[in-house]
């Protein structure tokens, strides 16, 4: 029978993984070595007796050597960062107020410690626009990585990049897609949190995009994410991130509730056999530290921190090498480029660093109001109380959770 032009199969795979020629598998299947090759060359579509003996054969199911390649649908998308043009593209998919959000497996963001599945992939462009990075400019008032607080060069200029895209999905499971909670943050037990919550609604999917705490603010106002994480302290204030909430929203509605509280600090090799016990010591001893980019919560408490001490950045040895996150900088720390960094108490145990306490910072989930009706936003939220949640934020330490799931504020 000639082949159905919509039928695919994967014999020759499973048959060579089994060590097995054409022949051998002619013979135990009872049909002509010609018979294999056409099925294999797509020139031949087999009967429903032939099928069932060859998955007999290869002892697998018949669905496993033969499906129909269907028509699956193509949605238009935004992208959530720009890309190379020209680049093959993997994409992760979720729908964020009333649109379709492209987000691109590329590089550390197609990892966490296993690759992440693609939900489509991008097969032709629809538009361009300018995107990329916020120029410093666009920082709150008064954050430390603005103008003469910091001599580290930010993300600043825009790039000029591809924004909307048409995405060919690799199924029709609609229901994952419309599902999907996007949280934007840096803080390691959003993924615990998240990984937790799927347990309890097997059909929620929350995708977790690693961002700073500003850029995680950004995210959620360019409608790429349903939740943003963050961790600034205000000194002006005393508060905790709802001032720079209310600067970047801009009159948009939103809630802050809290996660946790989380002690930030100083980052020590096994033992500390520096001595170091203040940032004093970082520069008294000569050590080289390795900082966090603009942005991100953990370089803004040591750009405060020598503030009050008056010490000038430039002071503290390797103050401009910039890494993207608290596993990098612990890394770092235990591979001997650097004899310090600024990360929390959770990531120095599991990394079996030493730690200096210097803060206790207050990290919140800032929800825009539009988003909390929505019904897997709704669920992920209600796990905030759940025993399974507290559980795995109490083994791992250097967190208070006492007031988790809190209405800490509203702008």
């Amino acid at each position: 029978m000639k082949q159905d032009s919509d039928l695919r199969n994967n014999l020759k795979s499973i048959r060579t993984r089994l060590g097995m020629s054409q022949q051998d598998l002619a013979n135990i299947a009872s049909v002509t070595r010609q018979t294999i090759s056409g099925v294999e060359s797509g020139q031949y579509a087999p009967s429903v007796a032939i099928t069932l003996r060859l998955a007999k054969a290869l002892g697998c199911q018949v669905e496993d050597l033969f499906w129909l390649e269907r028509d699956l649908p193509e949605i238009e998308a935004v992208l959530a960062k720009p890309v190379p043009n020209g680049q093959q593209l993997r994409v992760s998919m979720a729908r964020v107020g009333g649109q379709w959000i492209a987000y691109p497996l590329i590089g550390k963001d197609a990892f966490r410690q296993d690759m992440i599945p693609a939900d489509g992939e991008a097969v032709a462009v629809v538009s361009q626009s300018s995107l990329g990075g916020f120029p410093q400019e666009e920082l709150p008032k008064g954050f430390p990585g603005k103008s003469k607080l910091s001599n580290a060069k930010g993300e600043g200029t825009s790039q000029t990049g591809t924004n909307k895209v048409r995405v060919r999905l690799l199924d029709d499971n609609f229901d994952t897609l419309h599902n999907t909670v996007v949280i934007a943050g840096c803080a390691p037990v959003i993924s615990l949190w998240a990984r937790a919550t799927e347990r309890w609604h097997p059909q929620l999917r929350v995708q977790y995009n690693f961002a700073n705490s500003m850029a995680a603010l950004h995210s959620l106002c360019r409608g790429e994410a349903h939740i943003a994480g963050m961790h600034l302290y205000d000194p002006e204030t005393g508060e905790y991130n709802t001032p720079f909430v209310r600067d970047v929203l801009a009159g948009r509605e939103a809630v802050l509730i809290t996660l946790g509280v989380w002690e930030e600090g100083l980052l020590l090799k096994s033992g500390n056999p520096m001595g170091i016990k203040t940032v004093n010591d970082l520069v008294a001893g000569g050590a080289t530290i390795v900082n966090r980019e603009i942005g991100s919560g953990s370089r803004m408490l040591l750009e405060q921190t020598l503030q009050k001490e008056q010490i000038p950045f430039d002071a503290i040895q390797g103050f401009d090498n910039i890494l993207k996150s608290h596993q990098d900088v612990a890394q770092a720390v235990v591979g001997g480029v650097a004899d310090a960094g600024m990360s929390t108490a959770s990531v120095a145990t599991a990394f079996g660093l030493g730690f200096i306490p210097l803060h206790q910072s207050r990290y919140d989930l800032v929800i825009l109001n539009k988003y909390l009706e929505e019904a897997p936003v709704q669920q992920l939220l209600s796990t905030l109380g759940h025993r399974m949640v507290h559980s795995q934020f109490e083994i791992l330490g250097g967190y208070d959770i006492s007031k988790i799931g809190e209405v800490v504020a509203t702008v």
